[in-house]
C-alpha cells in the first residue's frame, strides 16, 4: 500500500511515505519518524494505519540533509543530522505533510499525527501548536530537558490543543518514570483529553520489531490503544 513521493517545500523537495487505505477512508493521519530516518519500520507503520483506514503520509524530517536512513545500531551516524533539527524545520515539515492531508480532503482538525521516538516528541509539539483532531506519542523524548530549540514537553503539557495518547515504558534508560509521571500531571490540566500510558516490561523502541528492545506485549497493546484512540478522536 505504501508509495515513495517526493514533497516540495519552501527548503525543497521532501522525500515522503504514503499510504492509502484499501477501501473506505476513515481520516488521515501524519507519521513521524524516529531518530533513525524513513526506515522500512516506517514504512510499516504507514501500512498498519492505512490496513486499518487511515490515508498516512510520513515526511522524511531529515531531506535538509540529504535524507539519510541510519540502522538501529547506529545512533552515533544519526547524531550529526540531529543536531541540525531546528523547532522550526521541524513545523514546516509537519504542516506540509499536513497540507497534503488537506489537499486530499482532510483537514488538519481531522487529521491526527503518530510520532516514534524522536517523532514522538515532535507529534508532541506539533499538537501544542496546532489544533488537530488527535496525536500520539510513543516513548517521545524531551520531557524533562527540550531537544531541537523546543521547550521541555513538561513545561508546555498544559497547552496540549489536540486530544493526546502517550506511550511509555518503565524500562526506558532515558525517560524516567518520573518524567513521565510529571508529564502526566502537566497534561492533565490541558483543555483536551490526554492519556499517559505506562508499560512496566518495556524500555525505549519498544514498538519496533527491527530493534533488540522489541517487546511484542507492549507493543500490541500499544498499538491497540492507538487505533482505538485514532477511532475515537477522528471517526
Amino acid at each position: 500500500m505504501a508509495r515513495h513521493h517526493d514533497l516540495p517545500t519552501d527548503a525543497g523537495t521532501m522525500p515522503c511515505i504514503e499510504a492509502l487505505p484499501p477501501s473506505d477512508t476513515k481520516g488521515a493521519a501524519v507519521v513521524v519518524h524516529e531518530a533513525y530516518g524513513l526506515t522500512s519500520h516506517i514504512e510499516s507503520i504507514c501500512d498498519r494505519l492505512a490496513a486499518a483506514g487511515w490515508r498516512t503520509i510520513a515526511p522524511a524530517l531529515f531531506h535538509r540533509q540529504d535524507s539519510p536512513v541510519f540502522s538501529y545500531d547506529d545512533y552515533q551516524g544519526a547524531k550529526p543530522v540531529l543536531a541540525k533539527l531546528t523547532a522550526e524545520g521541524l513545523a514546516a515539515d509537519i504542516d506540509a505533510a499536513l497540507d497534503r492531508l488537506a489537499e486530499a480532503g482532510h483537514s488538519p482538525g481531522g487529521s491526527g499525527i503518530v510520532g516514534f521516538c524522536m517523532g514522538g516528541a515532535v507529534a508532541f509539539h506539533s499538537a501544542v501548536r496546532r489544533p488537530l483532531g488527535a496525536a500520539v506519542t510513543f516513548y517521545g523524548g524531551g520531557v524533562a530537558h527540550g531537544r531541537f530549540g523546543l521547550p521541555p514537553a513538561v513545561d508546555v503539557a498544559s497547552r496540549l490543543q489536540a486530544p493526546w495518547l502517550g506511550l511509555y515504558g518503565d524500562r526506558d534508560k532515558s525517560i524516567s518514570v518520573e518524567e513521565v509521571e510529571a508529564l502526566r500531571a502537566s497534561a492533565a490540566e490541558a483543555p483536551v483529553p490526554t492519556t499517559v500510558v505506562r508499560h512496566p516490561q518495556a524500555g525505549h523502541g519498544f514498538n519496533c520489531d527491527d530493534r533488540s528492545s522489541y517487546d511484542p506485549s507492549s507493543a500490541a497493546d500499544a498499538w491497540a490503544r492507538t487505533v482505538a484512540f485514532l477511532d475515537h478522536h477522528l471517526s
